[in-house]
């Protein structure tokens, strides 16, 4: 009895904001559960159906070339325009925080850049930007590497991203 109203409650409301006709999608209580760490591996998401969000990004190729820089920067603005609702001011309050992480010092700075990953992981889930899962997927690239060079062009790539979304 209590389940049938509970349901018709449901029928009659509007659908939520970001969901399609009918107010399908998943609730926020079903997203939860016992195994929340579970697919924390390499290929996090794709078992959820969450859009892959384009091919990787090359790290060496970042290094070594600034127009493939450019290019990468220009498609991460154009998925983030299609796929999300991201702020501009959350995008400048993740720059800075590169910024911070690449002024640590040496001994320091991989520590930072995981933490920075950390951040972006909560900042992409809170905010349902799955444009910025290939940023995150390069950053555990650039610091496995732990390579001055990396982070540096790591900063360069998100720069030109906040340049670009403006």
């Amino acid at each position: 009895m209590a389940q049938e109203q509970e349901t018709k409650a449901r029928e009659n409301r509007p659908p939520r904001e970001g969901r399609g006709p009918g107010g399908d999608g998943p609730r926020r209580d079903d997203r939860r559960g016992g195994d929340r760490g579970a697919d924390r591996g390499g290929d996090r998401g794709h078992d959820r159906g969450r859009p892959d969000g384009g091919m990787e990004i090359d790290l060496e190729k970042l290094i070594a070339d600034s127009l493939y820089l450019d290019n990468q920067a220009h498609a991460v603005v154009i998925r983030m325009r299609d796929m999300d609702s991201g702020t501009k001011s959350q995008l400048r309050r993740l720059y800075n925080a590169v910024r911070r992480a690449c002024r640590a010092p040496e001994n320091e700075r991989q520590h930072e850049f995981v933490m920075l990953r950390a951040r972006l992981a909560y900042t992409i889930a809170r905010h349902s930007l799955r444009s910025l899962d290939q940023i995150e997927r390069l950053l555990l690239q650039v610091t496995r590497k732990n390579d001055q060079r990396g982070y540096d062009r790591f900063k360069d790539l998100f720069e030109a991203i906040v340049a670009y979304n403006e």
